[in-house]
C-alpha cells in the first residue's frame, strides 16, 4: 500500500485556485456496478476528516483517539497532533495551514506545517465538517444551529447559509452554489440565485465527508448505510461504492482519478476509483 498513496500524490496536491464559474456537472445516468473499495490502512480510531497538503502528506482526524495522524506519500504513518478532544472537521488552507474541529469543545484549531497549534476560533455549536470556499474562506458546518459558519476578519463568526438541517458537512461547487450533507436528514443544493433543493431521499444518513473535484463533481458519504455517492445537479443521486462500514471521512486524490473515504465502522481507509 505503500506505492499507492505515492501514485495517487504524483500528480500533485488537489488545488484551491479559483476558477472561472460554471455550474457542476456530471453524468446523469446509474452506474449499473458501484466500485467494490479498496482497503488501503486500518488501525484508525474513529477517523473523520481527510486533508491532503501539498507535499502529498494525507493527514486524518481521529475522533476516537483524539488525534491527527499524517501518513506521507511512501505510507509511512506518524502522529501529526494529539491532545484533541473530539477532531472531526479537517481542512487544509491554500497556504498549507492545518485547520481541525473539536466537536466536544466548540472550538477550531489552527496548526503549522511543523505542528505548533494555535485556537483559531471559539464559541460554536458542535462544529462538524470543514472545507475552503473559492475565495479562501473557511466553511465551518455549525450542526447545533444549523448553519454553515465563516470567520470574519476580526475573528468573529458569520453565517454563510442559515436554516440547515443539522449540518455536518458542505463544499462550494464551482458555479458558486453549496452542497450540504445534513445528518438530521437529506442533502441540500443551493443554487448561487438562492433556490435549494432538498434531496439526498437516497442515503440513510449524510455524514461530514463532502467532496467535490475541480469539474465541480460532488459525492458524499452515507454514514447510515453502505454507500459513497455523487450527487447530481439535479439532486438525484448515485453509488460510485458498496460495502461500507458507515463512511464518514471523504476526500479527493491529488491526482484526481479516485476518492478515498474514511469508514467509522472498521477504522479503514478506502480507495474508490472515480468513474468517468
Amino acid at each position: 500500500m505503500m506505492n499507492t498513496l505515492r501514485s495517487l500524490t504524483a500528480a500533485g496536491a488537489l488545488a484551491l485556485a479559483v476558477v472561472p464559474a460554471f455550474p457542476i456537472i456530471g453524468p446523469t445516468s446509474a452506474y449499473a456496478n458501484p466500485a467494490t473499495p479498496e482497503k488501503l490502512w486500518d488501525g484508525f480510531s474513529s477517523p473523520v476528516g481527510m486533508a491532503f497538503d501539498a507535499a502529498g502528506n494525507l493527514f486524518v482526524a481521529e475522533w476516537g483517539a483524539g488525534r491527527v495522524s499524517r501518513i506521507d506519500p511512501a505510507g509511512n504513518r506518524t502522529t501529526f497532533a494529539d491532545g484533541i478532544s473530539g477532531p472531526s472537521g479537517l481542512t487544509i488552507g491554500p497556504d498549507g495551514t492545518i485547520y481541525v474541529a473539536s466537536y466536544s469543545r466548540d472550538e477550531v484549531y489552527r496548526f503549522t506545517p511543523a505542528g505548533e497549534r494555535s485556537v483559531h476560533v471559539t464559541g460554536l455549536a458542535t462544529p462538524a465538517g470543514l472545507s475552503f470556499d473559492r475565495t479562501g474562506r473557511l466553511l465551518i458546518a455549525n450542526r447545533r444551529t444549523n448553519q454553515i459558519l465563516t470567520v470574519t476578519g476580526s475573528g468573529g463568526l458569520e453565517p454563510v447559509i442559515d436554516g440547515l438541517r443539522t449540518p455536518v458537512g458542505a463544499v462550494q461547487t464551482p458555479d458558486n452554489g453549496y452542497v450540504v450533507s445534513n445528518i438530521g436528514g437529506g442533502v441540500t443544493l443551493l443554487r448561487p440565485d438562492g433556490s435549494r433543493i432538498e434531496a439526498g431521499e437516497a442515503f440513510g444518513t449524510p455524514g461530514p465527508g463532502v467532496a467535490t473535484t475541480k469539474d465541480g463533481r460532488v459525492f458524499v458519504v452515507d454514514y447510515g448505510g453502505t454507500t459513497v455517492r455523487e450527487v447530481l445537479p439535479d439532486g438525484q443521486s448515485r453509488a460510485v461504492a458498496d460495502g461500507l462500514r458507515s463512511p464518514v471521512g471523504l476526500v479527493v486524490a491529488p491526482d484526481e482519478a479516485s476518492l478515498l473515504t474514511a469508514a467509522w465502522g472498521d477504522g479503514a481507509i478506502y480507495r474508490i476509483p472515480l468513474p468517468k
